[in-house]
């Protein structure tokens, strides 16, 4: 167990998993910088164990995605039984959106799920998500051409039913939309699933500025598309968070 002093109580506090704490709370506070969540609404989980997990929790003292702490990530089965010490922390309402995921998807290891605002205006304006743009955005591109589902309903994921539906519509995608509700996405490391969601920003808000300007999106030539190179995790996923790691930073909302 790795000891840390919990700066809202004074007190030494055991935390195992400490680093991985300390990376979904940084990637929380790159959500709230980036504007893909708001206040309190949001969170990432990160597999760590057969049938545990580790997500971002709301204490009594919560202040939002943006100042987000190692503390505040709490470890839990998938089933949302707390699997360490009552540190007063409360369970996330959507916790089975995770845990079933994580359950029904053994090859992925960390869920993102927040509430973009171009995602959900593009969503509730019928607007799809196509690799409309090429070395633009190449990750972004690649994640339109897979194939980026919507699922139809826009209640909360807080019971293993709705987990179950919004798992349907996900299928074997790395992502897919929440009309009316936000996005959930999908990866093998914090890094690399950041990354995608903010990709799927990105290629949101180009598509609503297209719409605004009076245009339509379509997807680029098949021959364009073929030519895009595969720039690879360490480009991609760490070169990316390697940025907003420094501009958080610059910032100073990185501690």
């Amino acid at each position: 167990m790795l000891g840390k002093v919990d700066e809202m109580t004074s007190q030494i506090v055991d935390l195992g998993f400490l680093e991985e704490r300390q990376k979904i709370a940084t990637a929380c506070r790159i959500m709230g910088m980036e504007g893909i969540v708001e206040g309190t609404l949001g969170h990432i989980s990160m597999r760590v164990g057969d049938n545990r997990m580790l997500i971002r929790s709301r204490g009594p003292e919560d202040c939002g995605l943006f100042l987000a702490t190692p503390e505040e990530v709490c470890l839990f089965d998938f089933d949302g039984n707390l699997a360490e010490e009552d540190r007063g922390f409360e369970r996330p309402r959507e916790l089975p959106l995770h845990g079933e995921t994580l359950r029904n998807r053994p090859e992925v290891k960390v869920v993102l799920h927040a509430h973009p605002p171009a995602v959900l205006v593009a969503a509730l304006s019928d607007l799809e998500l196509l690799p409309c743009f090429g070395a633009f955005n190449i990750p972004a591109a690649q994640l339109a051409a897979e194939g980026i589902p919507v699922h139809q309903r826009s209640v909360l994921i807080s019971t293993k039913e709705l987990a179950g539906e919004m798992l349907a519509s996900l299928g074997n995608h790395k992502a897919c939309v929440l009309k009316g509700h936000g996005i959930t996405v999908t990866g093998e490391s914090v890094e690399q699933t950041l990354l995608r969601a903010l990709h799927i920003n990105t290629l949101a808000k180009i598509t609503l500025e297209v719409a605004q300007a009076g245009g339509k999106t379509v997807a680029i030539p098949k021959e364009d598309f073929e030519m895009l190179p595969d720039l690879g995790g360490k480009f991609n996923d760490f070169g990316g968070w390697r940025y907003y790691l420094a501009k958080l930073k610059r910032s100073g909302f990185d501690k």
